[in-house]
């Protein structure tokens, strides 16, 4: 299978979310309708699922992460959270669900044939740095899930990941707070579309309670002190894209009607929301094929 990108010069970003990608799932599949391939991609937490999927070419699985999947009864709630298992159950959600025959099946013949890079971020718990994997790190599809389960893996909520002995949690507490435009930077990226999941207006504030971090994970200190300054991290990436949107060199998705939250199971609201975030995709194509020239 050959297969070939065809925008070089503008890196596409995906920001997290939890179910909130609902809105943003769609993004993946009106660039695959309509023939947009980037050659590099990036996605943090939930954003990590949109790169796989848009990398992979996979509409359907794009469409289902974060829809019906919700409803498979093995995909976690507060008895998986109470049995330690995550409030999302992460070792079936990304372990047990990609293969040929199960419930969510992963291309992983397309991702391999595609040359187009990509990265997925993830927190070292126990350094505190943040790492952004790319092909040299997923060989195998057991490599791309398990990166993928790290970078979705919220701290408390959801059990840390050992890779090779290190233990991972969510990227989005790292170096960019959610937004992996460093990581784009650093391989030389000037131009960017943004996908994000949280309006125009939305500013991160600082925790209320910060000692419950510091108690809660006396553990992993470094995670306790990356929860506390996130939004720190996080404010500052988007005041960068802002700026980046106001000299012509972002174009920035934001969600004009999220109808969910980040812990969302009900299949109808989730469908809706996707449907939501599918026509504002929509209404924007002219405006990113227009700034990448397709």
């Amino acid at each position: 299978m050959s297969l070939s990108s065809n925008v070089f010069d503008t890196a596409l970003i995906f920001e997290g979310g939890a179910m909130r990608a609902s809105y943003t799932a769609p993004v993946v599949n009106v660039l695959l309708k309509n023939d947009i391939y980037f050659d590099w991609t990036a996605g943090i937490s939930a954003g990590s699922t949109n790169t796989v999927n848009y990398v992979s070419r996979d509409s359907r699985r794009a469409r289902l992460s974060f829809t019906d999947f919700a409803g498979d009864p093995n995909f976690g709630n507060f008895r998986t959270f109470l049995r330690g298992e995550g409030l999302f159950n992460a070792n079936y959600i990304y372990q047990q669900t990609s293969g040929p025959d199960e419930a969510l099946p992963f291309n992983s013949k397309v991702f391999f044939s595609n040359p187009a890079r990509l990265r997925i971020g993830g927190f070292n718990a126990e350094t505190g740095e943040t790492a952004y994997w790319g092909r040299e790190d997923l060989s195998t599809n057991a490599d791309i899930m398990k990166k993928v389960q790290a970078s979705s893996t919220m701290p408390g909520l959801m059990p840390v990941v050992d890779i090779d002995g290190v233990q991972w949690v969510d990227g989005a507490i790292g170096s960019s707070g959610g937004v992996a435009l460093d990581a784009a930077e650093a391989d030389g990226f000037e131009r960017f579309l943004v996908i994000m999941t949280r309006p125009r207006n939305y500013w991160k504030s600082v925790p209320r309670n910060t000692k419950f971090f510091e108690r809660h994970f006396r553990k992993y200190p470094a995670v306790a002190e990356a929860l506390i300054t996130r939004h720190v991290r996080y404010n500052a990436t988007k005041e960068k894209l802002l700026e980046l949107e106001k000299h012509g060199r972002a174009v920035l998705f934001f969600p004009e009607n999220m109808m969910v939250g980040t812990a969302e199971r009900n299949i109808n609201k989730l469908r809706a929301n996707y449907i939501a975030g599918l026509d504002q995709a929509k209404r924007d194509l002219p405006i990113w094929k227009d700034f990448v020239g397709l």
